[in-house]
């Protein structure tokens, strides 16, 4: 598929009506309180996007996707964070599921349940999935199935992670609710240009954590997308988060996790900044 936007937003007026929207040149602002020209379409699968003709201001921004059936991750993907974790490199990109529950807007707070020990940040360039892939070849042209690169934040209770209480799945560590927070944008591929050479960081509380680029991946996009095609179906709609760079927590010496009232912010370049406040609740 070949996606007719540049930046596809999604976001609610003052008046609470939700709207796709075209961010266009204006990403690089804050686009809360911008008026942007609106799409006349009910989904981010539409086979074209029609600008409606009329603007609308943004109240609030939202989740980019309104739903996903799943989210995929990649553990272990940059040379930097095998090296920080003094673990050697794949021989394959490792997966792992989050549920569709986890998926969450680029602003909201994030609720932490008391299970969620070991609160832990990795920011993360997301792939969109457009179109349904199965069993891709090597010479397959994958703008046909990719609607869009996005920002995340594959939030993670270590806690739940390590073997002795996960037997070495990372999915449970992962997946509680809203633990996927995604956007402010989608950006389609023409306007993102190489996924392999974009700047990634995060932040807690303003302090910078993470600061590398998509060139220290070990599995490029490419290489991702076709290996998780084989006999599964991507279905549309699906995320993949392909692994975070070194910095987080979990690998420093102290091991001092996030607490109530952090606030994660996680910027890609060409897309954007995402900043997520962790919330204990009881």
């Amino acid at each position: 598929m070949t996606s007719k936007f540049t930046r596809l937003i999604r976001f609610e007026d003052p008046q609470g009506k939700i709207h796709y929207g075209e961010a266009g040149a204006d990403w690089k602002l804050n686009l809360q309180g911008q008026t942007l020209p609106t799409y006349d379409i009910t989904s981010s699968w539409a086979s074209e996007f029609p600008l409606s003709g009329q603007k609308a201001e943004v109240a609030k921004i939202l989740s980019p996707l309104e739903t996903i059936p799943l989210m995929f991750g990649i553990g272990l993907n940059y040379k930097s964070h095998a090296e920080e974790a003094n673990l050697p490199i794949p021989s394959y990109p490792v997966l792992f599921t989050k549920f569709g529950d986890v998926l969450a807007g680029p602003y909201q707070d994030i609720p932490i349940p008391l299970v969620a020990k070991d609160l832990d940040y990795e920011g993360e360039l997301c792939v969109v999935i457009g179109k349904d892939a199965k069993n891709l070849a090597e010479d397959a042209d994958l703008s046909e199935y990719i609607l869009g690169y996005t920002t995340g934040n594959d939030v993670s209770a270590r806690f739940w992670a390590w073997p002795k209480q996960s037997g070495g799945q990372y999915g449970h560590s992962k997946s509680f609710d809203q633990f996927g927070p995604i956007g402010p944008v989608i950006t389609s591929p023409a306007a993102l240009g190489d996924p392999q050479n974009l700047c990634l960081k995060t932040w807690v509380n303003g302090e910078i954590k993470q600061n590398n680029n998509t060139n220290n991946m070990i599995f490029d996009v490419a290489a991702v997308v076709r290996h998780m095609s084989q006999g599964i179906t991507l279905k549309r709609g699906t995320v993949i988060m392909t692994g975070t760079p070194d910095g987080v927590l979990a690998c420093k010496k102290s091991q001092v996790y996030l607490n109530s009232g952090d606030l994660v912010e996680v910027e890609i370049e060409k897309i954007g900044k995402i900043a997520n406040k962790m919330v204990f609740t009881s």
